[in-house]
């Protein structure tokens, strides 16, 4: 599997098979995230990309090389189309859990590299207000028992 293709996320209306397809698109969208905010800055430092590698192998059990995420975070897909306007539409497809998922971890990238950079706030902002999240969702509060 190709996670770099984003081809679930350019194709949302054709998923037929809506397990799979919710897995992939939360790999396409979390790869996608995750190695934008790398960049965000314009300093991609080894630890954000190490970073990303181990998230992306404890959350989603995928191994994804430096020079993979490096073109994820260059991608020319989103010059045809606003990254925001993809993750809003991504958004409909994605449970509250991925969207805090998403949030979670974007928020161990942006602190990967002990700096945090007014670009990478304006990033999260804009992630945070593409995916809908709400506050409580983002401080990782969940309406149940205590954890």
């Amino acid at each position: 599997m190709s996670l770099v293709n984003f081809e679930s996320l350019t194709n949302l209306s054709l998923a037929a098979d809506m397990d799979e397809s919710s897995k992939q698109l939360l790999t396409e969208v979390l790869v996608l995230v995750l190695a934008r905010a790398i960049r965000s800055d314009t300093n991609i430092e080894p630890a954000e990309i190490v970073t990303v590698q181990k998230i992306l192998a404890d959350v989603l059990g995928e191994s994804i090389s430096a020079a993979d995420i490096k073109v994820a975070a260059s991608s020319e897909l989103f010059e045809r189309q606003s990254l925001d306007r993809y993750l809003k539409k991504a958004t409909r497809k994605l449970n509250d859990e991925d969207r805090i998922l998403i949030m979670q971890c974007l928020v161990h990238v942006l602190r990967s590299d002990d700096h945090i950079r007014e670009s990478e706030l304006d990033y999260f902002d804009r992630i945070a207000n593409a995916l809908k999240a709400t506050p409580s969702e983002i401080a990782g509060l969940r309406a149940g028992p205590a954890h």
